[in-house]
């Protein structure tokens, strides 16, 4: 009954993600590595899922191991310089022949329709083509990389053709000049060009890797363009799968990609769970912050309620009319969440009598653990010294301990400013404290 319970909770929480995600363009990245693993199987099968809930997908696969191995099979040493291939005409002829092979593989797996499995019924249509012109790189630092190249330019018009008939591209790290000649490219260069051309609204980078903080071994979930440039100077020694891709989405969000996802291809339906659900599982790149504290909207109105509704259930919080907040809404401060208001508090100040009255403190209860609460406390602090108020008051019945131990102290009714004590409910009996303003 418990495991029904949570797959009914997830699939309405997923609902908004079907919406939002229906009719956009995801630039999907894979490495080889990804399309060698055995458990390959399972990715294709989402992203068949993502197709048949309308989004339009592009897939950019590599082939760096498999060049290797062909290489090695030929006694040939594999060469590189700044983490770049030196395609001579011999590794150029590998890269060929892996770029055939994977791009043959995946769409066999995407053409996959047995009755007994997850793709059942999808019917996909997939295509490539010679949607990547590309130039040489030529020579840096005296290396003549031959036939290694960069993108010049993407055939945007032609995949968004191909996305309009609700087909699949799939593109190799592979480009081509109006002379005809062919070059080798960078995987993760390819699927930032394909995504900046398309505009498209997320970049998605199935990583070997999962990004975490060099520090303390912690998942990072989030960081915006700055930070991931920041943490980029500051880690210069972390592994090229896992700089390359940050590198990439940096580009891209800078371009104006909204959103790049970074997952590790190692978790059993990580596509999924990145992608509907509000924490996802990843990291995500983007240039405005994905969680941000600011002053409430009368859009938020609807968040507040749906937020505060469980705590007046309990008798924590006084309930409140919407009428009564979308009169107040001036007061109120909030945290979003990707759309998703998860804290909220009323900050009512009487600048006339020099005090304010913090009420109305929440935190969505799936969110309590990152300091959220005090988060919304410092904007306060912050706020009633910029107004010059000299004290701080809460009327509260079952919080008082939090408060206590962020510096308020224990009062009575008779010390509350005038104006507040004609507002104490006595049935309520709520315990003051109060906190000077520093």
């Amino acid at each position: 009954m418990q495991s029904e319970k949570s797959f009914v909770s997830w699939f309405r929480d997923s609902s908004p993600y079907i919406h939002a995600h229906r009719n956009k363009t995801f630039v999907i990245s894979l490495g080889g590595e990804a399309v060698q693993a055995d458990d390959f199987d399972h990715h294709v099968h989402d992203i068949a899922l993502l197709n048949s809930l309308g989004i339009r997908l592009v897939l950019v696969h590599g082939i760096r191991p498999q060049i290797d191995q062909r290489l090695n099979k030929l006694n040939a040493p594999a060469l590189f310089h700044k983490n770049l291939r030196i395609t001579d005409d011999l590794a150029l002829q590998c890269v060929k022949e892996s770029a055939g092979l994977v791009r043959v593989e995946i769409e066999a797996l995407l053409s996959m329709g047995l009755s007994n499995s997850p793709m059942a019924g999808s019917s996909l249509k997939v295509v490539s083509g010679n949607y990547v012109i590309a130039k040489p790189i030529g020579v840096i630092d005296g290396i003549d990389y031959c036939h290694t190249g960069e993108v010049r330019r993407i055939d945007s018009i032609a995949i968004h053709q191909q996305l309009d008939q609700n087909t699949v591209v799939l593109i190799s790290p592979i480009g081509y000049s109006p002379s005809g000649e062919v070059f080798n490219l960078s995987a993760e260069q390819v699927a930032t060009a394909v995504s900046i051309a398309l505009k498209a609204e997320k970049l998605i980078l199935l990583t070997e890797h999962s990004c975490c903080n060099p520090e303390n071994g912690e998942h990072i979930r989030q960081m915006t363009t700055d930070e991931t440039d920041h943490f980029l100077q500051h880690h210069q020694d972390i592994p090229d799968l896992i700089k390359l891709p940050l590198k990439a989405a940096i580009q891209s969000c800078q371009a104006g990609i909204d959103r790049v996802h970074l997952i590790s291809r190692h978790i059993d339906g990580a596509l999924l769970q990145e992608l509907f659900s509000r924490d996802g599982i990843g990291t995500l790149i983007s240039s405005a912050p994905f969680e941000v504290l600011r002053s409430a909207k009368l859009d938020d109105i609807g968040g507040i309620l749906e937020l505060i509704k469980p705590l007046e259930q309990q008798g924590i919080l006084i309930k409140r009319s919407r009428e009564k907040i979308e009169m107040e809404i001036a007061d109120y401060i909030v945290i979003e969440r990707d759309g998703l208001i998860i804290a909220c508090a009323a900050f009512h100040a009487n600048e006339q009598d020099v005090f304010g009255v913090i009420a109305c403190l929440a935190v969505h209860e799936n969110y309590r653990s990152a300091s959220r609460g005090e988060r919304l406390l410092k904007y306060i602090y912050q706020k009633a010294a910029q107004m010059k108020l000299r004290k701080l008051y809460v009327l509260s019945t079952q919080t008082m301990q939090w408060f206590i131990e962020r510096g308020f102290v224990s009062s009575e009714i008779n010390n509350l400013p005038g104006p507040l004590k004609a507002l104490y409910n006595p049935q309520r009996n709520s315990k003051v404290l109060c906190k000077d303003i520093e």
